[in-house]
């Protein structure tokens, strides 16, 4: 069953008015979204500090776009509460903590970084590739090295939590992951300017106690994450394997540029995920955003919520699921 979206605001009240045309099991909603003018700034899960600073960063005369999604990254990087994301991320099966990261800006040039070690701002290294490389992706000992020469240093991000928590799993080492609950969350972030201009980055320590050298959906630009300025964006948050089999991210763009509107390209392209492999029992997230400042979300399972910021407030929303 399509789940109702619900609206848990942190500063006033919602800004974003819902116009909900079909609600019935496995049928797109054609939601309209109002239309948000100026700055905007979306990213999965609850993440409002992530979203101010990008948003502050928006509105300074001095600052890019990519600034904005870099600082906002960086808050959840250096945040060890989050256990899905930098510092104090879980750790692979090996016990080391591994990161995913990509960035991608408005005109469609792209940095990654994956199977990054001991670098906490893997968001920011994905940025240097971007901007000094003629390459986009970077990988294991190669991105790190490459950190180094530029002026990173090496750091512990096992916190204690997460050691505490996974010689708890290495006892029996049973794969497990469960939806919701930080096993393989994503802070994905998309910016858009007053113009209509995008730029998007994610970063992840992937998913807890995966084999050594797994790398997810995050880092991939089309599978994580995907900006095509003159459509729209997208990014991804779940189990990374569902994304990467379905550029999920690059096919819900796809989406809207055939004239879908942000809300019924996320519906369709996870939908396409269900329909080809199967997954109702696990999650996958997508939100995305048109150049008119359409905003879309939705998810497999419920309790996928994502954070908007726009001038006037930043919002907590529930996207709408596939199913309970």
């Amino acid at each position: 069953m399509i789940t109702r979206r619900k609206f848990s605001s942190l500063f006033g009240l919602s800004i974003l008015g819902n116009s909900l045309k079909s609600c019935s099991a496995g049928v797109m909603t054609d939601t309209t979204n109002s239309f948000v003018s100026g700055n905007l700034v979306i990213s999965t899960w609850r993440n409002p500090t992530a979203n101010q600073l990008a948003f502050s960063a928006l509105k300074s005369e001095d600052k890019s776009l990519l600034d904005a999604v870099e600082v906002g990254i960086n808050t959840v990087e250096d945040d060890p509460k989050d256990q899905s994301v930098g510092y104090g991320g879980r750790p692979d099966k090996n016990g080391e903590v591994t990161l995913d990261a990509c960035i991608m800006d408005s005109k469609g040039n792209v940095g990654s970084v994956t199977y990054l070690k001991e670098i906490k701002h893997a968001i920011s290294v994905a940025r240097l590739v971007l901007e000094t490389t003629p390459h986009v992706i970077l990988s294991g000992q190669g991105a790190q090295d490459f950190a180094l020469e530029n002026g990173y240093i090496k750091e512990n991000l096992l916190t204690e939590k997460s050691k505490l928590e996974y010689d708890e799993w290495a006892k029996e080492m049973k794969y497990e992951p469960k939806a919701n609950i930080e096993r393989h969350d994503t802070i994905g972030l998309l910016v858009k300017d007053a113009q209509g201009n995008l730029s998007g980055g994610c970063s992840t320590s992937g998913m807890a106690y995966k084999l050594g050298g797994r790398v997810g959906d995050s880092p991939i630009p089309g599978a994580g994450l995907f900006v095509d300025n003159e459509i729209g964006a997208c990014t991804a948050t779940g189990v990374g394997e569902l994304v990467l089999k379905t550029c999920a991210s690059f096919l819900c763009v796809e989406f809207m540029r055939s004239g879908l509107s942000p809300q019924a390209a996320c519906e369709k392209a996870i939908m396409r995920i269900i329909d080809k492999i199967g997954a109702e029992k696990q999650q996958v997230g997508l939100i995305c955003c048109n150049k008119k400042g359409q905003i879309g979300a939705y998810s497999i399972m419920s309790g996928f919520v994502y954070s908007v910021t726009d001038n006037d407030s930043t919002q907590i929303l529930e996207a709408y699921s596939y199913s309970l």
